[in-house]
């Protein structure tokens, strides 16, 4: 698939109406949302209540059974746990479902952090997860990969529980998180991620992965010189080069990888466009299927904004029934 062309059009003073469209094989459009000059702009477009937000902290509505702290690790005393999201009526009928990875850097964030996806996703009749992985504060890479590892192993494990069905799983995040998707989802079979805890001989294969505004290639020149890797790391890349080599999503890319959604803002200046513009290439070229989405004018956690949110879920939905079917 390739990377879609978009159109300019200015509209008022501050806002720029980029309209990135894209066409699923099912015919429908939806244009993205206009974004802003800057970040600056889009913060003034808040402050006057032109931006609205998704509500972070949405009431759990009384259709979806909720199974909470279920713990899949425990690790050098750490006690490592997910959450389950489903509708009560669900039955014995297998879904197919999304784990969701939170994002923070790799040294904050919480699971919960994804609750309106959870929640929306699970109306939608997707089992939902979310999972805990140790932050950077605690242990150093590879520990989140092997965490993650770990998580979607034990929920196939535990599937009858939950009426999951392990063939139809997906790995889903934002930032952090979307780097450990596609860590888990391209490099899960890999002797260095082995998750450290008891699964049997399952294996973490999953059948898609959805990336927000994850960062795909540590060795950049910008990525590693930023603060983040090298507190995940516990290394700058001049120690250690291998190790920034072992952590980028880019050089596990290969035929046969399952497929991926890309969503990323043009005005991102915590992850640079340009990782998601060089994962869009690197996978094309391996022929792994994607769908990229390049938002313009909008910066990272773009999908906190009302608008963007509804933009990611539609695609999303389109991709997961193509995939999963």
């Amino acid at each position: 698939m390739k990377l879609r062309n978009f159109r300019m059009v200015p509209v008022g003073v501050f806002v720029l109406l980029l309209g990135c469209v894209s066409t699923p094989r099912n015919g429908r459009e939806l244009k993205a949302p206009g974004g802003y000059w800057s970040e600056t702009m889009m913060k003034l477009a808040y402050g006057v209540g032109a931006l609205r937000l998704i509500d972070r902290n949405p009431e759990i509505p009384a259709d979806v059974e909720v199974f909470s702290d279920q713990v899949y690790k425990r690790i050098d005393s750490v006690e490592l746990a997910l959450d389950v999201y489903r509708l009560r009526d669900q039955g014995d009928e297998r879904k197919p479902t999304l784990v969701f990875i939170h994002g923070g850097a790799w040294k904050t964030g919480k699971r919960s952090d994804y609750l309106p996806y959870l929640i929306d996703y699970a109306k939608k009749g997707y089992v939902t997860a979310t999972v805990s992985y140790r932050l950077s504060r605690v242990a150093k890479f590879p520990a989140a990969v092997r965490d993650v590892n770990c998580a979607v192993r034990w929920l196939k494990v535990h599937a009858d529980e939950f009426g999951i069905d392990p063939d139809r799983m997906v790995l889903i995040g934002g930032s952090a998180g979307g780097h450990l998707s596609m860590m888990v989802g391209y490099a899960g079979g890999e002797g260095l991620f082995e998750p450290e805890c008891e699964v049997g001989s399952v294996s973490s294969e999953v059948q898609a992965v959805v990336n927000l505004y994850g960062p795909t290639d540590l060795t950049t020149e910008e990525a590693r010189g930023r603060g983040e890797p090298i507190s995940f790391l516990g290394a700058t890349y001049e120690e250690q080069p291998d190790l920034y080599r072992q952590v980028s999503p880019r050089f596990y890319i290969r035929p046969g990888l399952p497929p991926t959604l890309i969503f990323h803002g043009t005005i991102d200046s915590v992850v640079p466009v340009s990782q998601a513009d060089s994962l869009a290439r690197w996978l094309a070229d391996a022929g792994v299927p994607y769908d990229y989405h390049r938002l313009h004018g909008w910066p990272h956690t773009m999908d906190l904004s009302k608008k963007v949110n509804a933009y990611c879920q539609y695609y999303i939905d389109r991709f997961l029934e193509e995939y999963l079917k």
